[in-house]
């Protein structure tokens, strides 16, 4: 199955927009990809993990029934705290099959490749900026499409940082991001923090996923497909792992390991009760949800610094694929790729993308000053400048990052395992995976 890849994937170029529809087979579509309906109503059934952007889709979707009468759209969102795989699993298993969800890379693309239609014969496939679709390619056959181009790294309040005299420009290793937290922490009461850090241990994407990313990518030369393929990891980094993993939980609000993604964010960073959370450009709309002015002028995002490798770099990629199930009627299929072209290349789509989904657009055709936020304009500076680490967690074993690395940092963070234990006990999970 791996040898049916190409190589040369870099996971840290572009990818962004989008949103899908799945069908209820036992209905045929009501409108055709050339627009022809024959008045039957189709019901596309969507399951996708982007809590972040649920409304606003909602929304779009509503747009797209009103330009096609006899299709209705259906959109379960299953994200944030919850395990969108385990989720997507038992969806399948129940025989309730979604015709449109998520796929996350190679590694899913190998684990449902029997059930993704090819989507090669898509405008918005042809659209696809290059090397965002290497990663879900086999034998020629386009098996996903590009959600969004995302990046993360610390996020930080500037506010809070211009009190407490901290130049974000200085950090730019481990040694000065230690002591800015250190000045941080100790003017916590006169700048109204709680803590200087909110990390959601409870949250093992954030810890075996991202956090792991930004230490492993180097190590597989920031390359999807390298990590794919790789049969052992090293943790080359590992130590510069245990040092930032260790400034945030010494830093943070506690406990860290019952804290989530919901409090991290919401309760605590967009309140201004904290100064730095490890997120990426999709808390935007959270943050602009509780407090506009603070979402659009006070915040900015920064490297996790990694010792041993040089450069200011923040992990740049595409967080999720939409796929077309391919047990679905055939006339189901065409209908999802017909509302998947709408989406990416009609005006009102293209506008959503962009402006309501905050959206970095991974297809030609968009107008990159429209970008909104300023987390994404952050990340979209780094990504143009080539400062980005690849997003190799998409070619990990599957479930290793947070079934594996996830559980075994979370027993760290509780004190019931030691750093040694964490990489020994991951190693093994990661060569067991590969075999």
């Amino acid at each position: 199955m791996k040898g049916k890849w190409r190589a040369g994937l870099l996971a840290a170029t572009l990818g962004f927009a989008g949103f899908l529809a799945g069908c209820n087979g036992d209905e045929k579509p009501a409108t055709s990809p050339e627009g022809k309906s024959n008045g039957e109503v189709v019901t596309i059934d969507v399951f996708q993990f982007k809590v972040e952007f649920k409304d606003q889709f909602e929304q779009v979707a509503k747009a797209y029934e009103d330009e096609h009468e006899n299709v209705k759209i259906n959109i379960t969102t299953v994200g944030g705290g919850e395990d969108y795989g385990a989720a997507l699993r038992s969806k399948f298993a129940s025989g309730n099959e979604p015709a449109i969800y998520n796929i996350g890379g190679p590694q899913d693309v190998a684990d449902w490749q029997d059930k993704l239609a090819d989507l090669s014969d898509t405008e918005a496939a042809g659209l696809a900026l290059d090397g965002t679709l290497e990663g879900v390619t086999v034998d020629g056959e386009v098996l996903g499409l590009p959600f969004n181009q995302e990046g993360y790294g610390f996020i930080y309040n500037k506010n809070v940082f211009e009190k407490a005299g901290i130049d974000p420009a200085s950090i730019v290793n481990f040694s000065s991001l230690e002591a800015a937290v250190k000045v941080l922490d100790s003017k916590k009461e006169e700048l109204g923090l709680e803590a200087v850090f909110a990390l959601p241990g409870k949250e093992k994407w954030v810890t075996g996923l991202h956090l792991s990313n930004t230490f492993l990518a180097p190590e597989f030369e920031h390359n999807v497909l390298t990590a794919f393929d790789a049969p052992t990891v090293e943790f080359k980094y590992g130590d510069a792992f245990k040092k930032i993993l260790d400034l945030q939980n010494d830093y943070s609000v506690q406990p860290t390991v019952s804290l989530d993604y919901s409090q991290q964010v919401e309760e605590l960073f967009s309140l201004e009760r904290v100064a730095i959370i490890q997120q990426g450009n999709w808390v935007y709309g959270s943050i602009a949800g509780i407090d506009e002015e603070f979402a659009q002028n006070g915040i900015g995002i920064l490297p996790i610094p990694v010792e041993g490798y040089e450069g200011d770099r923040i992990p740049v990629g595409i967080p999720m694929y939409w796929g077309v199930n391919s047990n679905a009627d055939e006339a189901v299929i065409e209908t999802a790729k017909d509302f998947l072209n709408w989406l990416y290349t009609s005006e009102t789509g293209k506008e959503a993308v962009v402006s309501e989904f905050n959206f970095i657009p991974a297809y030609e055709g968009y107008d990159s000053e429209k970008i909104a936020d300023p987390l994404s304009k952050d990340v979209y500076e780094y990504s143009q400048k080539g400062k980005t680490i690849g997003w190799a967690f998409m070619g990990y074993p599957t479930g290793w990052g947070e079934n594996e690395l996830g559980v075994q940092i979370q027993k760290y963070l509780s004190g019931e395992s030691s750093w040694e234990n964490v990489i020994d006990a991951s190693k093994t999970a990661w060569e067991k995976g590969r075999q």
